[in-house]
Order: C-alpha cells, then sequence, then structure tokens
C-alpha cells in the first residue's frame, strides 16, 4: 500500500506516527533529566549520588512498572486521554521541584509524579500506535518511534546541561515543565485513539477487507493484571523479561544514568559528556529503525542475542576507553548508540508470541517493567559504588558481564515451551 491514500493526502496513520515520535521524544527527554542534575544538586543541596541515585531509581521503576497499566488504560479510555494525563503529570511534577528543599521532594516529584507520566508514554505507547495503526511496516515504525523514546533520554541532554551551568539547576526543570505543557495542545489536535475514528482503516489493511467494531477493554487494572497472569504461563516471557532486565540497567540505568558524571571524573565537563550522550542518541535513531527493518525480515532472537553480546564488550572496554581519550571514546559512543535500543523491536516482535497480537502492547508492558526495574538497580548501584570506591568502574564490568549472560537468555527464547493460550484476559476483564 502507498504512503499516499488517494493521490493527496497521506494515510492518517503517518500523522499518528509522527505526533507519537515527537510526543515520546519529548517525554523521554523528560524522564532523563535528573541525570543532568546529580552534580548540581550535590553542589547545591549538598545531597550524596546515592542520595539523588535513590529518587532515579524511584523514576526509573514507575517508568516501567505504570507501562502495563498504562497500555491497559489505552484499551479503555483511549490513547489520547491517557497521553494528556500524562503530559500533564511530566508538567506539574517537573515544575514543582523548582521549589523544593528535601530529598523526599526529589523522590516525590521525578521519582514518583515524572515517573508516571512518562511511564504512561515510555515504549507501550509506541507498541500501541503501531499495534493499531499499522499492518504493513509494523516493525519499521515500532523501529522508529522506539529510536525516539531512546533518543529523547539523550538529546536534549546538551540543552538541559547547559542551562543548568548558565541559569543552574531550577531553569532545567522550569524548561521540562513548559515543554510537556506545550504538547498538550498538539495532542488533543491531532492524535487520534483508532483509523475509525478518522474514517480509515490501519495502514495495509486493503479497502474491502471486513471491519471489525473496536473492543473497548475492562477494568484497566484488571486486564494489566490478567494479561500478567497469562503472559506468566510461558517460558519466552520470563526470558525475555530477565534479557530485557538486562537491557535496562545497561542503558537507561547505568549509562544514561552515571555517564556524564563518570566522564566528568575523568576531567571532561558536564556538558562536553552530555554532548557525548546525544551523539548516542543520533545514532540510536539509525541503530533502531534498521532493527526494526530487521525485525521484519530475520529470526527476532538471533537479532537480540548478538545485540546484548556486542553491548557487553562495549561495556567491557568503557572503563579503559575513559581513561584513554577522546578517539576511543568516540568509537565507543557511536557503536553503543547503534546498539541503544535496538532491542526493542525484535522484543516486541517475540512479545507476540507469548500470548498472541490483541495482548502484544499488555505483555510487553509487563516486560518494559523488568527493563525499568533492572535500570533503578543499575542507577542506584552504581551510585553506591561510586561513593564507596570512588570509581564507575565495577558497575560497568559487571554490566558487561551481566549482557552476555541476557545474549544467552535471548538465544533461548525460541526454545521455551509455552502453555497453550487460554482467554484468561476475556475472563478477568471481559471486552465489551
Amino acid at each position: 500500500m502507498n504512503l499516499l491514500a488517494g493521490r493527496t493526502r497521506p494515510h492518517y496513520a503517518w500523522i499518528v506516527a509522527g505526533v507519537a515520535f515527537l510526543t515520546l521524544l519529548l517525554s523521554s527527554g523528560f524522564r532523563s533529566t535528573p541525570g543532568v542534575l546529580i552534580d548540581p544538586l550535590q553542589h547545591d543541596l549538598g545531597w550524596s549520588r546515592a542520595t539523588i541515585s535513590l529518587a532515579i531509581g524511584v523514576n526509573l521503576v514507575l517508568y516501567g512498572l505504570t507501562g502495563p497499566f498504562a497500555a491497559a488504560a489505552m484499551l479503555r479510555f483511549g490513547i489520547r486521554r491517557v497521553v494528556v494525563v500524562a503530559l500533564g503529570l511530566c508538567a506539574v511534577g517537573s515544575g514543582l521541584t523548582i521549589r523544593m528543599t528535601e530529598p523526599w521532594q526529589l523522590v516525590l516529584l521525578w521519582g514518583v509524579v515524572v515517573g508516571l507520566g512518562t511511564g504512561s508514554l515510555a515504549s507501550v505507547f509506541a507498541a500501541t500506535v503501531a499495534d493499531r495503526w499499522f499492518v504493513e511496516k509494523r516493525g519499521l515504525v515500532t523501529g522508529v518511534l522506539t529510536a525516539a523514546s531512546a533518543t529523547g533520554q539523550l538529546a536534549f541532554l546538551p540543552l538541559l546541561a547547559g542551562l543548568t551551568m548558565s541559569h543552574g539547576w531550577r531553569s532545567a526543570s522550569a524548561t521540562v515543565a513548559i515543554a510537556a505543557a506545550l504538547a498538550v495542545p498538539l495532542v488533543l489536535l491531532l492524535l487520534r485513539d483508532r483509523p475509525e475514528d478518522v474514517g480509515t482503516r490501519a495502514y495495509g489493511v486493503p479497502a474491502d477487507a471486513p471491519v471489525e467494531p473496536p473492543r473497548v477493554a475492562g477494568n484497566p487494572v484488571a486486564t494489566a493484571f490478567a494479561g500478567l497472569r497469562l503472559a506468566s504461563g510461558s517460558g519466552r516471557f520470563w526470558l525475555l523479561a530477565g534479557s530485557f532486565f538486562v537491557c535496562g540497567a545497561s542503558t537507561n540505568g547505568l549509562i544514561g544514568t552515571h555517564f556524564i558524571p563518570a566522564a566528568h571524573d575523568h576531567g571532561m565537563t558536564e556538558v562536553a559528556a552530555a554532548s557525548l550522550l546525544a551523539t548516542i542518541g543520533v545514532f540510536d535513531i539509525v541503530g533502531t529503525t534498521a532493527s526494526g527493518w530487521l525485525t521484519d525480515r530475520v529470526d527476532p532472537r538471533k537479532l537480540l542475542a548478538w545485540y546484548y553480546a556486542l553491548r557487553g564488550l562495549a561495556l567491557l572496554a568503557l572503563p579503559t576507553v575513559l581513561a584513554t581519550g577522546s578517539f576511543p571514546l568516540l568509537l565507543f559512543i557511536a557503536f553503543y548508540g547503534l546498539d541503544w535500543v535496538a532491542t526493542v523491536p525484535p522484543t516486541i516482535a517475540l512479545c507476540a508470541g507469548v500470548a498472541g497480537r490483541e495482548r502484544t502492547s499488555v505483555v510487553f508492558g509487563w516486560v518494559f517493567a523488568s527493563h525499568q526495574i533492572g535500570a533503578a538497580v543499575a542507577a542506584y548501584a552504581a551510585g553506591v559504588t561510586r561513593s564507596e570506591l570512588g570509581s564507575y568502574s565495577p558497575a560497568f564490568i559487571t554490566a558487561g558481564w551481566l549482557c552476555a549472560a541476557a545474549a544467552a537468555l535471548a538465544w533461548s527464547v525460541g526454545r521455551s515451551r509455552t502453555r497453550p493460550v487460554r482467554p484468561v484476559l476475556a475472563e478477568a476483564a471481559p471486552l465489551a
């Protein structure tokens, strides 16, 4: 099917994908902001890296655990309503941080409020849009939207780091709040829940194909837990959750949170380190988009095994790279960027085999929760490691070996046994 519907207008699926891309880009930038604030908060308010890392860990856990419930809420209430509420939480949470004076306030605002908001706009949002609006090019669209989600975590870091250095950390918090508020009108104007809302079909569906009426889920909480109960009987689910735990630990939790202070330990300015993370985001767009294209053509478990193995090698080399100089570090940034979240498209594809296409977003929401639990563990553990040992090197090396274990888990996904799928989701949360 051609990109153009008729001869003049693009298929509305591409407009929805464009709005989703921008929203994911912004929301992931909101989530990653505390990584820029670690040193400024330490110097301004006297909080230790371990204390600040605790708040970041809470943010990362909720960023993941919100996913399955957000996916179920999108089934029940619609994508647009959930996205608007999530952006509102990001605006309120980040805006109020400019008044905080105690560590518990950082945990509440950046950890809980922003964590809930960004968690509703994470990869489950990308999976829901791709699954609902696309039949053709679903893997490619998933890759592009996932790239937006990951790249946003990195692309805004130089801007936020520059604002922090020139005007203080409160200016960065205020900028995030304003950006979240400004995104709301765009979502209300252009984002739609289903193709039927604008009188069309999902991209790739023939015009003469029978139309299935949209099904509205029941209680979102019941739907989310029913999806977990169904998926938990699958060995593939636990293998994917285990490997994605390591994925989160080695990206958002470790590099996304601690690369800037680690580079600062080796004499690099915060703005320069943030610029390198942003460069990871540029390469991530290429790597994750290519991964989505490959997922449509190559065995997803083989892709995952290669991705984790190569990432592990890069992490094992990072302590030496940081101590060596600029050129090896640039090579690391390019290599790691290509692999940053290339794991997401094949993981989503394998989730569809756990409990069926209809439940992909909910099942992936729980797998993504494992991803963020891993990120939270790594964010906190790396902060403690640096505080206690004076170096991030043990954390990098440990993460490298964990990636090797994740490669073995991913390779085993296709060999795991899965019990027959029963309609548990429908029993626990009926669709009307």
